[in-house]
């Protein structure tokens, strides 16, 4: 079935590179591919941030989920490690594979819906995130461990809350701005803490401004605070500063301290110059992201698609 699969999107691909201007072509038989770029540049299996301590914990999780006969955790474990180890294609194959044995297992949905994102099929995430979100519907919220704990050793986010925030980044980069809104405020309606209300906060008021809803983006402003309790979302706290002018923008971009860190303020400075009518500004800082990598990251993302509307 995954042969198939693979041979058919593919078929796809190629199809899609010779329609498209200075795009490259894609060897189906070649591993080292994971998706196509949405300015048609081949993206290849990036660097494992697979290291030695989250290897021996997700064996650890993995080992805890068979012997505790919950083939479905174990499941997404699996595919969490091979997405550890940027391997998304092998990790959407698995979570597809688990989808057939148990079908109304929210998990798979949400965490292939995550890895469609990452290869840039958006509709393909869009219909396992509301898939996700239907099953979801009416049932207790789960906290959503980490694949290693962050500083405090406090898991911030779990399944309900993770689904929306996937899916209304999917929405976004389709530019589907009314589902995205509705998205973002579903998950705002079970925040429990300030880690996950600014990144909530931080989509929902880029979305807004896209949308041209200038009134509700000044309301979200007014829902930032200084005393908030940010454990692991600080670049997107800054950045929701910078829009409201309380913080200076000019040390952020460099003062990040992770490759990650980089493409997810990159991409809030370049929509700050954007919106203040300094597209030069931000079409360069876009492109300073979409040229360095790492190519995952949903601040990439952002970019990659922010330029290939202005082409």
């Amino acid at each position: 079935m995954n042969t198939i699969r693979l041979v058919v999107f593919g078929i796809i691909l190629l199809t899609f590179n010779a329609c498209t201007e200075g795009s490259q072509q894609t060897d189906p038989t070649d591993t080292s591919w994971q998706a196509v770029s949405l300015l048609g540049d081949t993206l290849y299996t990036p660097e494992s941030s697979l290291n030695e301590t989250l290897s021996v914990r997700l064996d650890s999780l993995i080992n805890s989920a068979e012997n505790n006969n919950d083939p479905a955790t174990a499941l997404v474990w699996k595919a969490r490690r091979l997405g550890y180890q940027g391997d998304y294609r092998s990790a959407i194959d698995l979570l597809s594979d688990g989808i057939e044995l148990y079908p109304e297992e929210a998990r798979l949905y949400r965490h292939r819906g995550h890895r469609y994102i990452s290869v840039r099929e958006f509709n393909l995430a869009i219909a396992d995130l509301e898939k996700a979100a239907g099953l979801v519907e009416g049932t207790e919220d789960i906290v959503e461990p980490d694949g290693l704990p962050n500083a405090q050793n406090i898991p911030l986010s779990t399944l309900q809350t993770n689904i929306w925030y996937h899916l209304g980044l999917a929405y976004f980069l389709n530019g589907n701005y009314a589902d995205a809104e509705s998205s973002y405020q579903n998950g705002l309606d079970l925040v429990q803490n300030d880690d996950m209300k600014v990144a909530f906060l931080y989509w929902q008021y880029i979305t807004f401004r896209k949308h041209g809803n200038d009134l509700k983006a000044g309301q979200v402003l007014g829902q930032v605070h200084t005393d908030l309790n940010i454990i692991e979302n600080r670049s997107y706290y800054d950045l929701l500063r910078v829009f409201k002018g309380e913080f200076d923008e000019e040390s952020l971009l460099d003062a990040s301290e992770t490759a990650l860190d980089n493409a997810t303020v990159g991409y809030g400075l370049g929509f700050w110059h954007d919106i203040n009518g300094r597209q030069s500004r931000a079409n360069e800082i876009w492109s300073r992201i979409y040229n360095s990598g790492p190519w995952a990251a949903f601040g990439y993302i952002a970019s990659e698609s922010e330029l290939a509307r202005a082409k």
